[in-house]
Formats: structure tokens, sequence, C-alpha cells
């Protein structure tokens, strides 16, 4: 059926279907990624610390700094090669290959023996990581109706920070030199990562290929095999007026990447500019602080590194409750106006915290308790980056916009994120450090500026409304 023209009330009957079971399914089942995630990069930042004893790899401050830098430049790489594959594959496929990248990288960080192989190991988990992204945010938004599509793009990124909880809990255990040998407990850590990634492929097994991706591929009749199963599940035959219209698209197997190039350079370069300042600017501000904040308790408040994990417990809570407290706000309020205060929010609290730090009027415990408040609420506005960009873009380039947008966004604002404040650090200076923060809350700033200019407004509505098709333009 490649290159015919169809009608179908796919679309629709997704985004008026009532939440049921299978929605919770989904939820869980991609929330399981994010929380494999946040436990994988947790893992990474409480163990920086301890892998500078001369027990472990004997890395210095500048070293920790780059091996972050080298797994999201890893990510970087994933999210392209992986997020073209799934929109020219399917959402479905990626996932498993996505999720193996991860599960063999993780368990040989754990045989790492130098600066070189722990960096390269960590490139290729990023890479698994990084093409999760595109996969992933593609589901989420072609998954969920369009009236709470916002709040739980939010909840399931947000979910991250469960896994956060998760491994800065396991490293208060795992680096205590009374339970176990220093030299042992941080591989032990990696390996448990690479355990858990095997749940994540079990939970796998709920989640289809997303209908609105087999419509496009010619593929309508499994499309609504996959719905009316679903719908029998939640009872919801007669939900669909008679009036809601159906989505006439022209099938294809891929799309040219000269059309790629026309779509997001020229005909939405509006909306590729806003991706691509979201992005970047919760890229720096994240990356900056989670990658080296095991460094700046060491550093500046004497914290023993086997105690820093205990430490993110209340940060990692904060970011938990943040997307779920205000989610349901960026279907109500708005998008525009949530970015827009969020990122705003986000940035002047960094500002004040930081001066607080500068001028030594704070603790260690403080300090967790400033970080915890300003990522409540920068929590939900990095999430809503990742929803803008994958909700903005026509279905079939959408996981590789995700893809590019995350690439280019964490290239320019959060690779060097790490290696900057890492080196920052160990120079030991507090007003060098203010000025790293405050650069990182002026670019928040600047995003929340930038989204109350050109940000779209999608809440509520079908994906098909926010962006057409392009193979409803043929």
């Amino acid at each position: 059926m490649v290159g015919e023209y169809i009608e179908s009330y796919v679309p629709a009957r997704l985004d008026r279907m009532p939440w049921g079971r299978w929605h919770w399914l989904i939820v869980g089942a991609l929330g399981a990624t994010w929380i494999l995630d946040g436990l994988e990069v947790t893992l990474a930042g409480s163990l920086g610390g301890i892998l500078t004893h001369r027990e472990t790899l004997g890395l210095t401050d500048a070293q920790v700094g780059a091996s972050a830098t080298f797994y999201l430049a890893g990510a970087v790489l994933g999210a392209l090669l992986f997020g073209y594959g799934t929109d020219r594959l399917g959402r479905k496929k990626l996932f498993f290959i996505t999720v193996a990248v991860y599960l063999a990288a993780t368990a040989l960080t754990a045989f790492s023996w130098s600066f070189a192989s722990y960096a390269f190991f960590r490139a290729l988990t990023g890479a698994g990581i990084g093409g999760e992204y595109a996969a992933i945010n593609s589901a989420i938004d072609e998954l969920i109706p369009a009236r709470v599509r916002g709040r739980v793009d939010l909840m399931i990124n947000g979910s991250y920070w469960v896994g956060a909880a998760m491994g800065s809990g396991a490293t208060i255990i795992l680096l205590n030199p009374h339970y176990l040998p220093i030299w042992l407990g941080w591989r032990l850590a990696f390996g448990i990562g690479a355990t858990l990634g095997l749940v994540v492929i079990f939970f796998r097994r709920w989640i289809p290929e997303s209908p609105r991706w087999l419509l496009i591929h010619g593929r309508p009749a499994e499309a609504e095999r996959i719905l009316d199963d679903v719908e029998r599940s939640v009872a919801a035959h007669a939900l669909l007026p008679h009036d809601a219209p159906p989505t006439r698209v022209r099938t294809r197997t891929h799309t040219p990447w000269r059309q790629i190039w026309n779509t997001i350079v020229h005909e939405h370069r509006r909306r590729s500019l806003l991706g691509f300042v979201l992005m970047l600017t919760q890229a720096f501000f994240y990356n900056a602080i989670f990658f080296t904040y095991g460094l700046v308790l060491m550093r500046f408040y004497d914290v023993p590194a086997q105690n820093v994990g205990g430490y993110l417990l209340p940060f990692a809570l904060g970011n938990v409750l943040g997307p779920i407290v205000l989610g349901h706000l960026f279907d109500t309020v708005g998008r525009r106006k949530m970015i827009t205060t969020t990122y705003a929010i986000a940035g002047l609290l960094l500002a004040a915290t930081g001066w607080l730090f500068h001028a030594g009027m704070l603790t260690a415990q403080t300090q967790t308790i400033a970080w915890m408040i300003i990522f409540f609420v920068a929590s939900a506005a990095a999430s809503s980056a990742y929803l803008t960009v994958s909700e903005i873009f026509p279905l079939e380039i959408r996981a590789l916009a995700i893809a590019i947008f995350y690439a280019f966004g964490t290239l320019a604002g959060g690779v060097g994120a790490p290696i900057l404040f890492g080196w920052i650090i160990g120079t030991g200076s507090r007003t060098a450090l203010l000025a790293g923060y405050l650069v990182g809350a002026a670019l928040m700033v600047f995003g929340a500026v930038v989204e109350a200019f050109i940000g779209v407004d999608a809440e509520r509505k079908p994906l098909e409304h926010v962006a057409t098709p392009l193979s409803c333009k043929l």
C-alpha cells in the first residue's frame, strides 16, 4: 500500500480514548527506562569522587568531568543514529536495540582499567541512552491522548529521578568501606545497572508499535488491530463522535533527506530555533550542576566521598515532585506560560543560590536543600523541552527531530559543561564557580524569553493539528 492515499480514524481514536489500564502499562514501561537512565547517571555522578582514589582508577577532577562529557558525546551520536532509525524502522524495534547497547556498555564499564577504557565504555553507554530519548518521547506523544499528553510526558521524563534516588541510596552501601572494599564497590554499582536493564526488556513487551507510525508506513490494518484490542480493554467503542474528521495521508517507506532538511531549516525554522534554545539552555543548566555536585560537596563542604550519594536523595526528590505537581498545569494553563515561567524561575533561583554559596552562607545541608528547591522547578522545565521538540514537528520526522535538537542542544550547552565545572571546582575558587552558576542562570532566563515570544500553544491539541504530517500535504 506504499504510495497510496488512505483515510483513517486512528489518530482520532487514540486521542478520544479514555484513560485505562493499557495507558498505565505504557507509562510504567516507558518510565522504567528513565528510572534506569537516572540510576545509571547517578551512579556515575556519585562515583566521581571515589574514582579519584588511588585504589580505584585514580582519576583527576578534570578527568571525572571529562568522563561525563564522553558519556554525553556518546548520547549525542546515539541519538542521531538511533533517532533516524526510529523514524525509518519503527519505535518498537529501536526500543530493543538501544537497551541492548546500554546493557552491554554498562556491564563493560564495571571492568574498566584506566581513564581511557572508562571514558570509552561511558560513551557507549551514552549512545544507548541517547537513542532512548528519540524512541521513547515519540512513543509517549503518539500513544497518549492529547488532553493529558503534557502531564504524562513530564511525569515519565521526571521518573528519571526515581532512578537517581535508587542510585544514590545504593552508593551509600556500595561505597561504604565497612561493607565492601573501595576497589570492588564501584564495579558492583555498574554491574547492578546492567542487571536492572534486563527489567526494562521485560517491560518493553507491553508497548505496541505506534499506530500513527504504522498508518504512515502503509500498515493501517495492523494499526486498526492494535486499537481494536485496546478499545476492547477500556470499553471505548462508542466514544468516537460521528463528526470526528479522518486523517488522510499518503503512505511511505521513509522521508527523503531533502524534505527533512526543508522541514526543519525552512518550513519550521522558528520552531527549530525554539527547540534548539530550550534544549541547549536546560542541558547546560542540568549537566553543569548534576555531573559535578559530588565534587562541590567534597571540595567545598568536606563531605566524605562515600557519603555523597546520601545528599542526592532530597535533590532527587525535588526533581521527581516537580513534574508530578506542576505537570497538569502544562495541559491547563498552557505550554507557553508554564515553560516560560519554569525556565525563568529556575534561572533566578540558581543565581540566588550561587550568591549565597559565594558568600559562604550555605552548609552541605542547606546547599542540598537549595538544589532541591531549584530542581523542583527546573525538572519540569527540562522535561518540557523534550515535550516541545517531540510534538511541534511532523510525525514522519518526529524521532529524528528529537534526536537533532537533543544532540545539538547537548553539544552546544551540555558536553562542555562538566569539563568546565570540573576544572573550576578543581581550582577551589568560589568566585569562579559563582560565575559558572550565573552563566547557567542567564541561559535559563534567555530560554524563558525565547519561549514567551515564539512558543507553540500545543496543549490539548491532536498532534496532527500541532504539526500537519508531511504525508498529508502530498
